[in-house]
């Protein structure tokens, strides 16, 4: 006689199951990153596999690795281009502390002569440092983790293109919704995947061109590195591009160049803003929209946890458990509508 029946044997190792897989989520914590980055990437540039696999009939292998070079050159490569011109800076600043130090004393002259404000940005200049700590880390800690994480990225994103029927197969076979639901899934992530990281990315890079062409037009220093500065912290909403512009106009007004100050201030708010709302317009028309406030918490919470990337991957996180909630509540619906037909017809 068998000490456990059929029913008991299921129920222990599904427990077995459980226990080792959230061992194995709990292991994989390290890289939460990468494997977001990777169905991200999947995501955007599936349709681009798609048309050189199909369209030009290339090879599977041949078309994985074409799809891997361009999202390198699209991507990856502004996000190191990023950090070396933010290391070359912090070097700069560095080597010449003294340079820190008059500006500082020029501003905070400025803003006690103006708003009767004493070390205002000397304060404000300690609290931005913890700030920045969280937002570059792959920055300050070295670029060993970075480079792991693009190569394990582009390991599994080569092997999901090479064997995408297989893996979305599985995606739907495994998921918690019926297959219509995990397709309606699919489909919403896809169009919050491309509003989050291709509009917020348009957005972000129009602002950052339109922050350098200001610096150039009114000759303020450096204006390629802070176009580049303002392009990632324009993922910021309402704020983003304006932690750039202003500091300058002020400083600038500060040295006594009414004209570069009051210029780049007028600039920065009458069309790097506004520019904002436009973009967005035309985006929302086109795959929908994400709200501000989404926008904000999703930044605060994806900082801490991604680093610069956080300004992307924490508005998706929140927006991908938004639409999970949604599409539970839509099939919880249709479940309780189910039994409610059953129920009739059977009395």
């Amino acid at each position: 006689m068998a000490f456990f029946n059929y029913k008991q044997r299921n129920n222990i190792v599904l427990i077995i199951l459980i226990i080792l897989g959230g061992g194995i989520l709990y292991s994989l914590r390290y890289i939460a990153g990468t494997l977001l980055s990777t169905v991200v990437m999947y995501t955007i540039f599936r349709p681009v596999y798609l048309h050189i696999n199909q369209k030009w009939q290339w090879r599977k292998a041949a078309a994985s690795i074409s799809v891997i070079i361009i999202s390198f050159i699209i991507i990856i490569l502004p996000i190191i281009t990023l950090c070396l011109m933010v290391m070359h800076k912090v070097n700069e600043f560095r080597q010449d502390p003294l340079r820190v130090q008059y500006l500082v004393k020029r501003l905070d002259a400025f803003f006690y002569k103006t708003f009767n404000q004493r070390n205002l940005v000397d304060n404000a200049l300690d609290r931005a440092s913890g700030y920045a700590s969280d937002l570059f880390p792959s920055i300050l800690g070295g670029a060993g983790s970075l480079l792991l994480g693009i190569s394990v990225m582009y390991f599994l994103l080569y092997f999901m293109f090479r064997h995408y029927q297989k893996f979305e197969a599985g995606l739907i076979r495994f998921s918690p919704f019926r297959e219509q639901n995990a397709l309606k899934f699919a489909d919403e992530m896809k169009n919050t995947t491309y509003s989050n990281v291709l509009g917020q990315g348009l957005i972000a890079t129009v602002q950052g061109a339109l922050v350098s062409l200001g610096f150039f037009i009114f000759d303020i220093p450096d204006a390629l590195f802070w176009g580049v500065i303002s392009t990632f912290l324009s993922f910021l909403p309402l704020i983003g591009a304006a932690l750039v512009f202003v500091p300058a106009g002020i400083l600038a007004l500060a040295n006594g160049d009414e004209t570069a100050g009051w210029g780049i201030l007028i600039w920065g708010f009458v069309l790097v803003t506004n520019i904002d709302n436009v973009i967005r317009f035309l985006i929302a028309k086109r795959v929908g929209n994400i709200h501000p406030i989404i926008t904000i918490i999703g930044v605060v919470v994806g900082i801490p946890a991604f680093g610069i990337m956080g300004l992307v991957y924490g508005p998706l996180l929140l927006s991908y458990f938004i639409l999970t909630v949604r599409i539970y509540e839509t099939s919880k619906l249709a479940t309780e509508r189910l039994e409610q037909i059953r129920s009739a017809e059977e009395e």
